[in-house]
């Protein structure tokens, strides 16, 4: 641990690059060999590079607000994004301004609101939104056949917004969902049919807004809500009678864990530090300035803190082990590379380009339900 936090304490602005028009930077991947993918809320996706941040590419074709950009693992020259538009579209990166290679649909009806890759590539997963008022389904492609139609549907585990769609990084039939219904549910889909898939459900009591694999064999599950409530569950607890719930807060802006610091308004996001074996929570303030914290039994911690950098809410970042540096995106349209002994050319914060216009996602109340569908109490 001393080793992360002396890397961190040691994070400075090396680069900074942002696009001409004003624009959200809503997510961000990386491609192993080098190359970062910054889904935009002009539904746009910029290419750029990992070392210089200069850009490199882009692609246009959606018609949605976009809910993610990852690359395939096996594969890194293709580029998988997902939108409201009802698409997940595939795109070769060594082609920058091209039409998608491939693109997945499902239901006219839906939109979907998240979606993610199998680690070996195989599976295709999108979460749609809450359709007719009543359902919101879970729908799979085979992704080595995009003209072969749906694989299957899951139609009964949420009702409402299927907010994120993760796969685990090493089990390739095991899923995490979350939704605005409050829910967080666990499936292993080689056990087929929805009902025997559904592995458990974690009640979040809010509206859950991301979801991240963590601990030191991916068996912890991270969730943030949209109201900034934090839950880490133990997944491998599931076949003992130990609670499931190794922290929860239903508001981390009320743990003040920044000693010396501002306060803490927003929840970024989370990522498990397989070096370091510690899970990473960002968090930030309306004003740019972000927290790193770790996240454990105990709660949250701060590690460090990074000011000076964005001029508005940041609402992306990664963590590039191989570079030793941490990726960030937000409102104001910037991207930031920082650097352990990071010296900007340019020096100073630069202001936002955050418009008026620009697109604001929303996100729908959370739904009091009158029943559990739990496996496990938590």
């Amino acid at each position: 641990m001393e080793r992360l936090e002396e890397k961190l304490r040691g994070l400075a602005i090396a680069r900074r690059s942002r696009p001409d028009e004003a624009t959200y930077l809503l997510h961000v991947a990386l491609r192993p060999t080098g190359l970062l993918a910054v889904a935009c809320s002009d539904f746009t996706i910029h290419l750029h590079d990992r070392d210089t941040l200069h850009p490199v590419g882009e692609y246009r074709g959606h018609s949605g607000p976009l809910c993610g950009v990852t690359f395939a693992h096996g594969s890194p020259d293709l580029l998988c994004s997902g939108s409201a538009d009802g698409t997940v579209r595939r795109w070769d990166v060594r082609r920058p301004g091209t039409e998608a290679v491939q693109m997945f649909r499902s239901d006219p009806s839906h939109s979907y609101c998240g979606f993610d890759l199998s680690c070996n590539d195989t599976l295709l997963c999108a979460g749609t939104e809450q359709v007719n008022d009543e359902d919101s389904f879970l729908v799979f492609w085979d992704a080595r056949k995009p003209g072969a139609g749906l694989l299957g549907v899951y139609s009964e585990s949420h009702s409402d917004d299927i907010t994120q769609v993760r796969f685990h990084p090493r089990d390739k039939d095991r899923l995490a969902s979350g939704s605005t219904d409050g829910l967080v549910n666990v499936f292993d889909l080689s056990r087929g049919a929805e009902e025997e898939a559904l592995l458990a459900t974690c009640n979040s009591d809010s509206s859950a807004g991301s979801v991240c694999w963590s601990g030191a064999d991916y068996t912890q599950l991270l969730c943030l809500s949209h109201d900034e409530g934090l839950h880490l569950w133990d997944l491998g607890q599931l076949d003992t009678e130990e609670p499931l719930t190794i922290f929860s807060t239903p508001d981390a802006r009320s743990l003040t864990p920044l000693a010396g610091a501002g306060g803490l308004d927003y929840l970024v996001g989370g990522g498990w530090l397989e070096e370091a074996q510690k899970l990473l929570v960002v968090g930030g303030e309306t004003s740019g300035d972000l927290h790193l914290m770790e996240c454990d039994h105990g709660g949250l911690r701060l590690l460090r803190s990074l000011e000076g950098g964005h001029a508005s809410t940041v609402r992306c970042f990664l963590w590039d082990a191989a570079g030793e540096a941490l990726v960030t995106g937000g409102e104001d349209a910037q991207l930031l590379l920082w650097k352990p002994g990071g010296e900007e050319l340019t020096t100073g914060k630069m202001a936002s380009m955050k418009s008026e216009s620009a697109l604001r996602l929303k996100s729908r109340p959370h739904k009091k339900h009158g029943y559990q569908r739990e496996k496990k109490a938590t």
